[in-house]
Protein backbone atom coordinates (compact mmCIF):
# COMPACT_ATOMS: atom_id res chain seq x y z
CA UNK A 1 0.00 0.00 0.00
CA UNK A 2 1.51 3.33 -0.88
CA UNK A 3 0.94 6.92 0.88
CA UNK A 4 -0.37 9.49 -0.84
CA UNK A 5 2.28 11.58 -2.61
CA UNK A 6 1.77 14.81 -0.11
CA UNK A 7 1.97 12.39 2.65
CA UNK A 8 5.59 11.16 1.79
CA UNK A 9 7.17 14.08 1.12
CA UNK A 10 6.05 15.72 3.96
CA UNK A 11 8.01 14.64 6.52
CA UNK A 12 11.32 14.68 4.74
CA UNK A 13 10.53 18.18 3.44
CA UNK A 14 9.50 19.38 7.32
CA UNK A 15 12.89 17.86 8.90
CA UNK A 16 15.28 19.92 6.06
CA UNK A 17 13.02 22.84 6.25
CA UNK A 18 13.57 22.94 10.12
CA UNK A 19 17.59 22.00 10.04
CA UNK A 20 18.10 24.80 7.29
CA UNK A 21 15.36 27.27 8.23
CA UNK A 22 13.31 27.79 5.70
CA UNK A 23 10.10 29.04 6.20
CA UNK A 24 6.70 29.11 4.28
CA UNK A 25 6.18 32.35 2.69
CA UNK A 26 3.67 34.47 4.37
CA UNK A 27 2.48 37.63 3.52
CA UNK A 28 3.17 39.59 6.67
CA UNK A 29 6.88 39.07 5.84
CA UNK A 30 6.86 40.11 2.07
CA UNK A 31 4.93 43.54 3.46
CA UNK A 32 7.55 44.40 5.63
CA UNK A 33 10.33 43.85 3.43
CA UNK A 34 7.93 46.16 1.11
CA UNK A 35 7.46 48.70 4.03
CA UNK A 36 11.93 49.09 4.70
CA UNK A 37 12.06 49.23 0.95
CA UNK A 38 10.03 52.52 0.87
CA UNK A 39 11.16 53.99 3.96
CA UNK A 40 14.68 53.39 2.36
CA UNK A 41 13.34 55.33 -0.52
CA UNK A 42 11.64 58.24 1.51
CA UNK A 43 14.80 58.88 3.29
CA UNK A 44 16.95 58.91 -0.07
CA UNK A 45 14.35 61.27 -1.64
CA UNK A 46 14.30 63.39 1.51
CA UNK A 47 18.50 63.44 1.40
CA UNK A 48 18.24 64.40 -2.09
CA UNK A 49 15.36 67.24 -1.91
CA UNK A 50 17.49 68.43 1.75
CA UNK A 51 20.55 68.73 -0.28
CA UNK A 52 19.59 70.46 -3.22
CA UNK A 53 17.46 73.11 -0.75
CA UNK A 54 20.63 73.74 0.90
CA UNK A 55 22.83 74.03 -2.59
CA UNK A 56 21.52 77.85 -2.67
CA UNK A 57 21.57 80.51 -5.18
CA UNK A 58 24.59 78.94 -6.54
CA UNK A 59 22.55 75.81 -7.89
CA UNK A 60 21.16 78.71 -10.64
CA UNK A 61 23.97 80.65 -11.67
CA UNK A 62 25.53 79.82 -15.07
CA UNK A 63 28.15 81.03 -16.96
CA UNK A 64 28.77 79.87 -20.85
CA UNK A 65 31.23 81.67 -23.54
CA UNK A 66 29.35 82.73 -27.09
CA UNK A 67 32.61 84.34 -28.47
CA UNK A 68 36.03 85.59 -28.81
CA UNK A 69 37.65 87.98 -30.93
CA UNK A 70 42.01 88.23 -30.85
CA UNK A 71 42.09 91.76 -31.73
CA UNK A 72 46.06 91.84 -31.81
CA UNK A 73 49.01 90.65 -29.76
CA UNK A 74 47.69 92.55 -26.62
CA UNK A 75 43.53 92.06 -26.76
CA UNK A 76 41.24 89.95 -26.85
CA UNK A 77 37.58 90.69 -27.14
CA UNK A 78 35.45 88.21 -25.13
CA UNK A 79 31.41 87.95 -25.26
CA UNK A 80 29.49 85.58 -22.65
CA UNK A 81 26.13 85.16 -21.00
CA UNK A 82 25.41 84.81 -17.55
CA UNK A 83 22.32 82.99 -15.97
CA UNK A 84 22.07 84.18 -12.58
CA UNK A 85 18.35 85.18 -10.10
CA UNK A 86 17.05 88.38 -10.61
CA UNK A 87 18.42 91.00 -8.51
CA UNK A 88 21.77 89.82 -7.65
CA UNK A 89 25.17 90.94 -8.25
CA UNK A 90 27.55 88.54 -9.68
CA UNK A 91 31.24 88.36 -10.08
CA UNK A 92 33.29 86.54 -13.06
CA UNK A 93 37.02 85.65 -13.48
CA UNK A 94 37.45 85.79 -17.93
CA UNK A 95 40.86 84.60 -18.91
CA UNK A 96 42.84 84.44 -21.92
CA UNK A 97 44.56 81.01 -22.94
CA UNK A 98 48.17 81.02 -25.51
CA UNK A 99 48.06 77.42 -27.59
CA UNK A 100 49.60 75.73 -24.43
CA UNK A 101 47.00 76.92 -22.62
CA UNK A 102 48.58 79.22 -20.37
CA UNK A 103 47.00 82.44 -18.80
CA UNK A 104 48.37 85.32 -20.56
CA UNK A 105 45.28 87.64 -19.38
CA UNK A 106 42.91 87.57 -16.24
CA UNK A 107 40.48 89.98 -15.08
CA UNK A 108 38.03 89.83 -12.36
CA UNK A 109 34.71 92.19 -13.52
CA UNK A 110 31.58 92.93 -11.27
CA UNK A 111 27.96 92.55 -13.11
CA UNK A 112 25.02 94.69 -11.29
CA UNK A 113 21.93 93.56 -10.49
CA UNK A 114 19.45 92.91 -13.33
CA UNK A 115 15.63 92.12 -13.53
CA UNK A 116 16.22 89.42 -15.98
CA UNK A 117 18.25 86.29 -15.52
CA UNK A 118 19.92 85.26 -18.50
CA UNK A 119 22.33 88.63 -19.50
CA UNK A 120 25.01 88.84 -22.37
CA UNK A 121 28.28 91.19 -21.97
CA UNK A 122 30.58 91.78 -24.16
CA UNK A 123 34.65 92.20 -22.27
CA UNK A 124 38.06 93.16 -23.62
CA UNK A 125 40.84 91.47 -22.29
CA UNK A 126 44.57 93.19 -22.05
CA UNK A 127 47.30 90.27 -22.30
CA UNK A 128 50.98 89.88 -21.97
CA UNK A 129 51.10 87.87 -25.39
CA UNK A 130 49.34 87.02 -28.66
CA UNK A 131 46.30 84.64 -26.95
CA UNK A 132 44.44 81.95 -28.86
CA UNK A 133 41.04 82.35 -26.98
CA UNK A 134 39.03 84.04 -23.71
CA UNK A 135 37.08 82.13 -22.02
CA UNK A 136 35.09 82.84 -18.98
CA UNK A 137 36.69 80.66 -15.85
CA UNK A 138 33.87 81.04 -13.41
CA UNK A 139 31.16 83.29 -12.35
CA UNK A 140 29.89 83.15 -8.81
CA UNK A 141 27.83 85.41 -6.42
CA UNK A 142 30.04 87.03 -3.63
CA UNK A 143 29.78 87.16 0.07
CA UNK A 144 27.89 90.21 1.55
CA UNK A 145 30.58 92.72 3.08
Amino acid sequence: MSLPSGQATSAPESALDQRYGRTKRTGKRDRRILVIAAAAFAVVLGAWVVWGALDGPSASLESRDTAHIVIDEHNVQITFQVTAPENTRVECALQALDPQFTVVGWKIIELDPATVPVRQFTQHLKTTQLATTGIVKNCWIPEAS
